[in-house]
C-alpha cells in the first residue's frame, strides 16, 4: 500500500471510480503547473506540462537532473506526432506503425513553432506513445507530457508506485496507482534526425526487432 503521508493524492487505478477521480485529479494537477507521477508500459513516471517550462524545471529539480539530458514526450495518439516535429522521415513512420504503442522513443527534430523547453535538446524532441491505459486516459486528457522515469539521478527506475513515491513523492501533487510494472527495461530509444536512423539506447524494444522493420538502422 502506498505511503499517503508523502503525498497529497494517491489513487489505486485498479478500483473504477478511484481511477476516474484519480485521472480527473492528475490533469489538474498538470493545468496547474505540478508533477504527476504516473504508470507507463515500462517504469513509473512524474509528469509535468510538456508546454511549461515552470514545469519542466521543477520535474528536473525533483530528479536532481540537469538540462543537458532534456525530457522526453509522451503522446496519447500516434496522430499527435505530425503537429510536434519539423517532419516524420518515413524510418519513423515505419519504426511507429511496428512499435506503438510500445517501449520505443523516437528523436526528431521538433516543430520550431512549439513554446516549450524540454532541456538542451538542441532542435530535437523524444517522443514515444506508451502502451498503459492509464497513462494514455491521462494524455488524452492533457495532451503531450514531459515524463521521465519516477527517480532520482543515479538510482533506479521505479516499478511500483510506493518505490516512485519513495523517491519523488514530496514533489508530486498525484500518484496514479497501476500496479507493479512487469519490465523493468525503459524504452529502446532510435534517433531518427538524421539519413541513418541510430539506437541510442536499447530497452524494452530489442535490436534485432528494430532491424526486421529497418535494416539499415546503426548502433
Amino acid at each position: 500500500m502506498t505511503d499517503s503521508r508523502l503525498v497529497a493524492d494517491v489513487y489505486d487505478c485498479s478500483d473504477p471510480d478511484a481511477r476516474a477521480a484519480g485521472l480527473d485529479a492528475a490533469a489538474a494537477a498538470i493545468r496547474d503547473g505540478r508533477l504527476v507521477l504516473l504508470p507507463t508500459d515500462t517504469v513509473y513516471g512524474v509528469a509535468a506540462d510538456a508546454f511549461s517550462p515552470e514545469a519542466v524545471m521543477s520535474l528536473l529539480a525533483a530528479k536532481n537532473r540537469g538540462r543537458t539530458m532534456p525530457v522526453p514526450v509522451l503522446i496519447g495518439e500516434a496522430s499527435t506526432l505530425g503537429g510536434l516535429v519539423l517532419r516524420t522521415p518515413e524510418v519513423a513512420l515505419r519504426l511507429a506503425e511496428s512499435f506503438w504503442p510500445g517501449g520505443l522513443t523516437l528523436v526528431l527534430e521538433h516543430a520550431p513553432s512549439l513554446a516549450w523547453d524540454l532541456g538542451d535538446a538542441e532542435g530535437t524532441v523524444a517522443v514515444r506513445l506508451p502502451d498503459d491505459a492509464v497513462a494514455r486516459d491521462l494524455l488524452r486528457r492533457t495532451g503531450p507530457l514531459a515524463v521521465s522515469s519516477a527517480n532520482r539521478s543515479g538510482r533506479p527506475a521505479a516499478t511500483t508506485a510506493d518505490a516512485a513515491v519513495a523517491q519523488l513523492g514530496l514533489q508530486a501533487a498525484v500518484v496514479l496507482d497501476g500496479g507493479p510494472r512487469q519490465d523493468s527495461r525503459p524504452s529502446t530509444i532510435v534517433d531518427c534526425t538524421s539519413p541513418t536512423p541510430r539506437v541510442l539506447r536499447i530497452g524494452a524494444v530489442p535490436l534485432e526487432e528494430l532491424r526486421e522493420v529497418v535494416p539499415e538502422l546503426t548502433d
